[in-house]
């Protein structure tokens, strides 16, 4: 395992430091909010990178994880919840009991987990394909998972959606709780991807990336390696599913598996860099806000779309394979062009 860098780690404290100061020092609410869905985006992001970056399998269902860690939480703490029954009476009301508050926070963990075990026979099946069909296959989950929550009504309460009760957090800080909770969800998937990458599992992904069947002849256990980072990923986007239920109180199922957060987790990758450990989060921070803006400037005709898919062009235009990627290529070359010494001819002594 390589060493941790100090430039590294103080870079890593540096900008973690500068989004926990966020909410304190841009207290307004539409700011913060606006800071809320940044760091989802840049968790499901990383989350998404984790898996479909390094090991080069692009998954386009990685939403349905999402989705189940939203109705997770919210059957759980929802006052309402369908599941509610004889066998379901009693731990109904002890979280009803509870109420709302930070517990929701505190069972996250377990919400992942859960999910991550959900997700290894999904992972099995679908990943013994490749390339472009298991992109297919994965879009296919998206929307499979989508038409059972309309009709799991049971679980989900169909079109009508689910209500999770309103946390009673203080008004003038109502958005801060949601935003560390996300950001807790973007640090521990930044701590996998940084482990990840830099033990003999980033290896053996990468190895996957370049030439799948050269790995396995070199005895890399490829469905294994594949399998656990799958896992990890789905774990991570349903935390981060469970934190935006519990930040909306209501959802339904065309918001909670849409196609709109699929893109939103994938975008960010490419912007900032495929297979870096903070390329997401810096597409994530140009474009979330970016979408925002548009949104309030253009306002319901979903113009803002457009201008949305305009800033991601231009720049991968600009820098094709991603910003970090691209800039860390520059600064190669620059470095290049300053180490090389040029050798000047010898002066021929006059006759």
């Amino acid at each position: 395992m390589t060493a941790i860098r100090p430039f590294g780690l103080v870079r890593g404290l540096v900008i973690v430091g500068a989004l926990a100061a966020f909410p304190f020092v841009f207290n307004e609410h539409w700011l913060v909010n606006i800071g809320v869905f940044t760091l989802m985006y840049a968790a499901l992001a990383t989350a998404w990178n984790m898996f479909a970056g390094y090991s080069g399998y692009i998954s386009l269902g990685h939403v349905a994880f999402f989705g189940i860690g939203a109705y997770t939480v919210a059957n759980t703490f929802s006052v309402s919840s369908p599941l509610r029954g004889s066998a379901y009476s009693f731990t109904s009301h002890a979280f009803m009991s509870i109420g709302s508050g930070y517990r929701p926070f505190y069972v996250l963990p377990l919400v992942g987990l859960a999910v991550a075990l959900l997700s290894v026979p999904i992972g099995w099946v679908a990943l013994r394909t490749r390339a472009i069909t298991f992109a297919i296959v994965t879009l296919t989950l998206l929307f499979v998972f989508q038409n059972l929550a309309f009709n799991l009504r049971g679980v989900t309460n169909g079109s009508s959606g689910l209500s999770v009760p309103t946390p009673n957090f203080p008004v003038e800080t109502y958005e801060r709780p949601f935003y560390f909770a996300m950001l807790g969800v973007l640090v521990l998937g930044l701590l996998l991807s940084w482990h990840i990458g830099r033990n003999k599992l980033g290896l053996m992904l990468f190895a996957i990336r370049e030439d799948e069947e050269k790995a396995r002849g070199l005895g890399v256990r490829t469905t294994g390696v594949k399998l656990v980072t799958f896992a990890l990923s789905a774990g991570l986007t349903a935390m981060a599913g469970g934190v935006w239920a519990y930040y909306l109180t209501y959802i339904y199922p065309q918001f909670a598996v849409d196609p709109l957060v699929m893109i939103g987790s994938v975008v960010p990758v490419f912007l900032g860099g495929r297979g870096t450990l903070w390329g997401p989060v810096l597409g994530a921070l140009i474009l979330v806000p970016a979408q925002q803006y548009m949104a309030y400037r253009l306002g319901a005709s979903e113009l803002y779309l457009v201008g949305y898919a305009a800033v991601f062009v231009v720049i991968l235009l600009v820098l094709p394979r991603g910003i970090l990627p691209s800039l860390g290529d520059a600064y190669e070359r620059w470095r290049y062009r300053g180490a090389r010494v040029t050798v000047q001819p010898e002066e021929v002594p006059a006759a």
